[in-house]
């Protein structure tokens, strides 16, 4: 009986002895395993792409305007994450693991997509250092755009400047409904949900076909339309329902030649063939006289005139950068264009 109850008393203390090594060693396989849900930071990807382009932990730490230890800490905090080591560190210089070399290619394409985001991030908040949708109307567009181009790419380098022609109707459609950030049209806008900034006014000049009686005068009343073929736009154009106005405040009604353009210049070009007169605006002057045989008169004070403006959505938040932006508009084009910035 004594020596069963040894045999017993010796299974007892067996069983446990195996039972705990067991338990140490299974925890063991998983020390070296990687976090499946572990998400790197921007912080340790910055410090593995510097490490790795530099090879040297100060300058990396230099260029990111970090301490060593910060850098470090945000490498180690990375390795440990991936469960992989990412360089070999040494006293005098620092080498890529396989798996470093292997995952450096990504890691740069982090940071570059995350700097993209940052900057895409700016010019959201302030367009004029990102991309602008600039509406223009087409008795605009081709008078001012090689000033406003060259001007802007010289004042504001990091704007990008997608230009939109079209009708005042329709780039009103698109600035409310946000396929147009903002639009150089004619004032008043009159409408609702847009707000506008005034940038200058010009007077309408008298187009005239060669040998006109009326060729080199400077004051013509407003009310000698009367007297004329008036060449207008087609419908839609901002410039025809302006040269009517002009009629209308004259007190006359004005004598509508048979032809109709869908552009300004096409109505030039019909005046310099001897259809008619036409209106046209102070900015628009010397493009349309180096290319056609067109002579000009000018009306008595007040002279007949528009206002050109920027408009964009009153619910934008962007009135300061556009305020500015109207601005170094009007700046850009007093000196070359005869048009009086609205102050």
């Amino acid at each position: 009986m004594l020596k069963l109850d040894l045999v017993k008393f010796c299974a007892a203390t067996i069983v446990p002895e195996l039972h705990f090594e067991l338990k140490v060693i299974f925890p063991t396989t998983l020390i070296g395993m990687t976090d499946k849900t572990y998400q790197p930071t921007i912080a340790g990807l910055r410090a593995f792409v510097a490490v790795a382009e530099m090879q040297h932990f100060g300058s990396a730490a230099t260029t990111l305007g970090v301490s060593q230890s910060t850098l470090s800490q945000a490498l180690s905090a990375l390795e440990t994450g991936l469960g992989v080591h990412l360089v070999e560190r040494s006293t005098r210089r620092v080498f890529l693991t396989v798996e470093g070399r292997q995952l450096l290619p990504q890691a740069q394409a982090v940071i570059e997509a995350a700097t993209a985001f940052t900057a895409a991030a700016a010019g959201a908040s302030d367009p004029l250092q990102g991309s602008i949708r600039l509406g223009l109307i087409p008795t605009v567009a081709p008078y001012v755009l090689p000033t406003l181009l060259a001007g802007l790419a010289d004042r504001l380098p990091a704007l990008a400047l997608r230009v939109i022609e079209d009708q005042t109707e329709r780039l009103l459609t698109g600035v409310r409904e946000g396929s147009v950030d903002a639009a150089l049209i004619a004032l008043p806008a009159e409408a609702g949900g847009i707000s506008e900034i005034p940038i200058y006014d010009e007077d309408f000049v008298l187009a005239l076909p060669p040998g006109h009686p009326l060729a080199g005068k400077r004051r013509v009343p407003p009310a000698a339309l009367a007297e004329l073929p008036l060449l207008l736009l087609d419908e839609g154009h901002c410039l025809r329902d302006q040269a009517l106005d002009v009629c209308r405040k004259a007190g006359v009604r004005a004598e509508l030649a048979n032809t109709r353009a869908a552009s300004l210049a096409t109505a030039v070009q019909c005046v310099s063939g001897g259809l008619g007169v036409t209106l046209i605006p102070q900015s628009a002057v010397s493009v349309e006289t180096a290319r056609s045989r067109l002579e000009l008169a000018y009306f008595a004070t007040p002279r007949p005139g528009r206002r050109i403006g920027l408009v964009f959505r009153s619910s934008s938040g962007r009135e300061a950068p556009y305020q500015q932006l109207a601005g170094l508009i009007g700046e850009l084009l007093a000196g070359d264009h005869q048009v009086r910035p609205v102050r």
